[in-house]
C-alpha cells in the first residue's frame, strides 16, 4: 500500500508526541516505587479507567475480534467468555473493592496481606511473582505477533533484513521497531507515563471508532452482507452444534477454519467457558496491569468506579469498529480471500480492509489510533511486571534499604529484560488464535484454584497456595508442550482439578499457621465466604464489628452485569448489520440493566470505604 505524505506525518507526529508526553511526565514517576507503578495513589478514577480502556483495546485482540465475527457472526459474541470478559464485572462489582483495601503496591505483596509471613506465606509469594512474569511474557508475545502483521499489512514499507545469514521478516522487524518505542517511554515515566499517554491513546481511538464505522455503514447494505453470510450468521443463540456452512459462499475453507478451531460443538464450548468464566471471575485479575489499576485507585469505591468505567466507555466503540471492518471485509474481501485457499489468515481482516476503505488523512489517525492502541496496552504490561521483580523479590528478599533511584533504575532494566525475553517468544509464536487459547485457557487453569480460595475459604493457607499453583503452572505447561493439539479450553477441567489437589494437599499438611495474620486481613478486607471460625473470632474481638453479608446483592449486580456488558457487544453489530428489531430489544436491555447498576450497585459504594 501506497500512504500519502498527509498520512505518513500523522502518524509520525503522534510516535513523537506520546515519546515527548512520556519523557515530559516521567520526572513525576522518580520519586519511589509507589510513583512509579502506582503513580503515588493520586490520580482520579476516570483517569485510570480510560487508561484501563486504552490498556484493553489492543491490536491483536482487536485484530483477532474482526476475525471471529468475520468467521462466527454474531455468536462470535459469545466467544471472549473464554478470557472470560465478564470478569470485569465480578472485579467493579466487588473485587475492586476488597483488593484496594489491601492498600499494597502488587498481587505478591497482597499475598503476604493475606496469609501473612511463614514459609508457607514466603512460597506463595514468591510463586505468583513467578506467575505474573511467566503471564506477562505470554502477553508481550502474544502482542509481538499482531503488531507485526498490523504494520506488514498496513505501511509500505519492507524492512526485511539479513544479518550474518539471520533472516528477519519484515514483520518482526516492524514489530520489534514498535515494541521497543513503547518500551522507552514507559520505562522512563513510569505509572504516570502509561496512564498520561494511554488517555490520549483512548481519545485518537474513539475518533478512529465512529469514523470507521460511519464509512462502513454508509459503504454496505443489509443486502450485501445477508448475501456474503450463510444462514445463521446474523443469530446470536446456538444449538449443540455450531451449523454454520460457509460451503454455499464465495469462502468455503471458512469450514477448515472452524473445523481448526475446535469449535464445531458450540454448545460443548459454551458451557466449558461458563464453567471456567465463573471460576476465574471469583478468582480476580491475574497479576498485571489491571489489578495495577485497582491497587492504584485513591480508595476501595474509586476502585470499583475505574473498573465500571473501563466496560462504560470502551465497549460500544470498540465493537463499532469491530463490526465495521467485518462487514467491509464479508462484502468487499470475500472473493479476494477465497482465492487464498488453505494459506487464508482471517487475522488479516482488520488491515485489509483498512488498506482498501479508509480514505487519506483519515487513514493516518486509524493508523495512529491502532498504533496507540497496541503502545498503550504494550506500555501497561510493561510497567506492571518489573513491580513484581524490584519489590517483591529485590526489596523484600535482597536490599530492603536500597535507595529509591536504585529501585527505579532496576525497575528499567526488568522491564527491558522482560520486553526482550517476550520478544524471543514472540518470534516463535504460532498464531494469535494458538496464543489467545493457552493465555486463557490452559495457564489461567493453573491460577484460579489457589486463587478463588484466597477469596472465600479461611483454612486456605500460604502453603496450599503455593502448591496449588505450582501444580497448575506444571499441568498448564505440559499441555502447552506436550498436547498442542487439544484445544486449550477443553482441558481447563483437568488442570483446575490438579491444582486443586494441590491446594488441599499443601494446605492440611500443617495446621494455620499466622492465625493473626488471617484474622486482619478478613477484618480489613471484609469478604463474604466460608469463614466462620475467623468470623467469631474478629467479632468476638471487636463487637462492633459488622461482617458482610451482600452475597446474595452482590451476585444479582454480576448477573445484571454480565447482561449489561453483552448489551454492549451486540448492539453496535446489530446497528451495522440492519437488524433494527434486534437492536431495540438490546437497547431496552441496556436502560434496564443500567438503571438496576445504579440503584444496587453505585447508590451503595459509598459503604466500601466505611
Amino acid at each position: 500500500m501506497t500512504l500519502s505524505y498527509i498520512d505518513i506525518a500523522i502518524i509520525f507526529a503522534y510516535i513523537i508526541g506520546i515519546l515527548l508526553l512520556g519523557f515530559y511526565i516521567s520526572r513525576k514517576a522518580s520519586k519511589d516505587l509507589q510513583s512509579y507503578f502506582l503513580g503515588g495513589n493520586k490520580m482520579k478514577w476516570y483517569y485510570l479507567g480510560l487508561s484501563n480502556a486504552s490498556g484493553m483495546f489492543d491490536t491483536s485482540g482487536t485484530m483477532w475480534t474482526v476475525s471471529i465475527l468475520f468467521i462466527y457472526g454474531l455468536k462470535s459474541a459469545w466467544i471472549p467468555w473464554l478470557w472470560p470478559v465478564w470478569n470485569q464485572v465480578f472485579i467493579f462489582v466487588y473485587l475492586a473493592i476488597w483488593m484496594r483495601r489491601s492498600g499494597v503496591m502488587t498481587g505478591a505483596q497482597w499475598i503476604t496481606f493475606r496469609f501473612g509471613d511463614g514459609r508457607g506465606a514466603k512460597l506463595s509469594h514468591i510463586i505468583i511473582v513467578i506467575f505474573a512474569v511467566i503471564s506477562v511474557i505470554g502477553f508481550i508475545a502474544y502482542f509481538f505477533e499482531g503488531i507485526g502483521k498490523y504494520c506488514t499489512s498496513i505501511l509500505p514499507w519492507d524492512l526485511s533484513l539479513n544479518i550474518a545469514g539471520w533472516q528477519l521478516s519484515s514483520e518482526k522487524v516492524y514489530a520489534l521497531i514498535v515494541c521497543l518505542l513503547t518500551t522507552l517511554y514507559t520505562v522512563k515515566g513510569g505509572m504516570y507515563s502509561v496512564v498520561a499517554t494511554e488517555v490520549l491513546q483512548f481519545i485518537i481511538m474513539t475518533i478512529s471508532c465512529f469514523a470507521i464505522g460511519y464509512i462502513a455503514y454508509t459503504s454496505v447494505t443489509a443486502e450485501q452482507i445477508h448475501a456474503a453470510v450463510p444462514a445463521g450468521w446474523s443469530e446470536l443463540l446456538f444449538n449443540w452444534k455450531l451449523n454454520l456452512d460457509w460451503s454455499t459462499t464465495s469462502l468455503p475453507n471458512v469450514n477448515d477454519k472452524i473445523a481448526a478451531d475446535g469449535f464445531g460443538l458450540f454448545g460443548a464450548l459454551f458451557m466449558m467457558m461458563l464453567f471456567k468464566g465463573i471460576f476465574a471471575s471469583i478468582a480476580g485479575p491475574v497479576p498485571s496491569y489491571d489489578m495495577q489499576r485497582v491497587l492504584s485507585a485513591r480508595t476501595p469505591s474509586e476502585a470499583a468506579k475505574m473498573s465500571f468505567s473501563t466496560i462504560f466507555v470502551m465497549y460500544i466503540p470498540r465493537y463499532l469498529m469491530v463490526a465495521s471492518f467485518a462487514v467491509l471485509g464479508l462484502v468487499y474481501l470475500g472473493p479476494e480471500m477465497g482465492k487464498m485457499g488453505s494459506n487464508i489468515d482471517f487475522e488479516k481482516v482488520l488491515p485489509l480492509s483498512i488498506n482498501r476503505f479508509i480514505p487519506v488523512g483519515l487513514k493516518g489517525l486509524v493508523l495512529a489510533g491502532f498504533l496507540s492502541a497496541f503502545m498503550g496496552t504494550f506500555s501497561a504490561f510493561v510497567n506492571a511486571a518489573p513491580a513484581y521483580i524490584v519489590n517483591d523479590i529485590y526489596k523484600k528478599y535482597i536490599n530492603p534499604h536500597a535507595p529509591n533511584k536504585k529501585y527505579i533504575r532496576l525497575s528499567v532494566i526488568s522491564s527491558v529484560l522482560l520486553v526482550l525475553v517476550g520478544i524471543v517468544f514472540g518470534f516463535n509464536a504460532a498464531s494469535l488464535n494458538k496464543l489467545t487459547l493457552w493465555l486463557t485457557s490452559a495457564l489461567y487453569g493453573g491460577y484460579v484454584a489457589a486463587n478463588v480460595l484466597k477469596w472465600v475459604w479461611w483454612r486456605f493457607t500460604g502453603n496450599g497456595y503455593f502448591w496449588g499453583m505450582l501444580f497448575g503452572l506444571i499441568a498448564s505447561t505440559a499441555k502447552l508442550f506436550f498436547f498442542p493439539g487439544i484445544v486449550d479450553i477443553y482441558v481447563f477441567p483437568v488442570i483446575l482439578l490438579i491444582s486443586l489437589a494441590g491446594c488441599i494437599i499443601g494446605t492440611y499438611v500443617e495446621p494455620l499457621p499466622n492465625r493473626e495474620a488471617v484474622k486482619d486481613f478478613y477484618r480489613k478486607t471484609r469478604p463474604w465466604g466460608f469463614w466462620g471460625p475467623i468470623k467469631a473470632e474478629v467479632m468476638a474481638e471487636d463487637p462492633s464489628f459488622i461482617p458482610n453479608k451482600d452475597f446474595k446483592r452482590d451476585m444479582s449486580n454480576i448477573i445484571a452485569g454480565i447482561i449489561w456488558q453483552m448489551a454492549q457487544v451486540v448492539i453496535p453489530i446489530y446497528f451495522m448489520i440492519r437488524e433494527n428489531a434486534q437492536l431495540m430489544i438490546w437497547a431496552i436491555v441496556l436502560v434496564l440493566t443500567s438503571a438496576w447498576l445504579k440503584k444496587f450497585w453505585w447508590d451503595k459504594l459509598k459503604e466500601a470505604d466505611a
